[in-house]
């Protein structure tokens, strides 16, 4: 009888070895994928942007299921939010909404055991004519306000599409080496612009640029940017949000 019963451990050791190495028993010997700690939520708790701002959520370590991590997050308001989302390397999670958000609403992201709340504003958005060299803000409640400006030239194109304000820098240098041009070029640059807003991470801002006035209105100039006069620039600095939209186009 322990002859019987010893062969039969063996045989019970031996078929389980057997199925490790061909992989039919690996799977149930795996725990459970875990979604690592959200260290941030943007926008943080409690802010007011632009209609445009999109969500970023940051984790603690690198996500290896990335459908389970976007699958943890929720944006919810009284309506429903379509959007996107893209990875910015393998921690930061980014939400975009596929159209502007509902005005003057509040919103709540749920991301794990992290939560924000935050609010839209009123919905100031800009447009930016390439063809007619203008720059409109519009303001709810306000006429509009139309401004000259100047954008990228033909071998400096302005990008196309709608472009939430990354930040506001009162003062700013501009350096042309951050856009591959080197300071030896006969375009290359290093200045000190003023009332900045950036649009794209790659160095597109609106910004007073009063080196181009004779331009603005007329031609398009620039290495990519929107330029405007410094009253202008002041002007718009002065009412934008971070999260408001700037639309460019032809």
């Amino acid at each position: 009888m322990r002859n019987m019963i010893r062969h039969l451990f063996f045989a019970i050791v031996i078929a389980a070895l057997a199925a490790i190495t061909s992989g039919t028993a690996a799977a149930a010997l795996l725990t459970p994928q875990q979604i690592p700690a959200v260290t941030s939520i943007s926008p943080a708790n409690g802010a007011l942007v632009g209609i445009a701002h999109p969500v970023t959520v940051d984790f603690a370590q690198p996500v290896t299921d990335r459908v389970l991590a976007e699958r943890s997050v929720t944006i919810s308001t009284d309506q429903r939010l379509p959007g996107t989302f893209a990875w910015n390397g393998d921690r930061e999670l980014v939400w975009t909404p596929d159209q502007l958000l509902p005005v003057n609403a509040r919103f709540t992201v749920q991301a794990g055991h992290a939560q924000s709340r935050f609010a839209s504003n009123g919905g100031t958005r800009a447009d930016a004519n390439m063809s007619t060299h203008t720059f409109t803000v519009f303001i709810p409640g306000q006429a509009p306000r139309v401004m000259p400006a100047s954008m990228g030239k033909p071998t400096r194109p302005t990008p196309v599409g709608t472009f939430p304000v990354m930040e506001k820098d009162r003062t700013i240098i501009f350096d042309s080496r951050t856009i591959g041009i080197p300071l030896s070029s006969p375009e290359g640059y290093y200045l000190k612009g003023e009332f900045a807003e950036r649009l794209t991470s790659g160095g597109v801002f609106v910004h007073s640029a009063p080196w181009s006035v004779g331009q603005q209105g007329n031609s398009n100039v620039s290495h990519g940017c929107i330029n405007l006069a410094p009253a202008d620039a002041q002007w718009y600095y002065n009412q934008v949000s971070v999260g408001d939209p700037v639309t460019t186009h032809w």
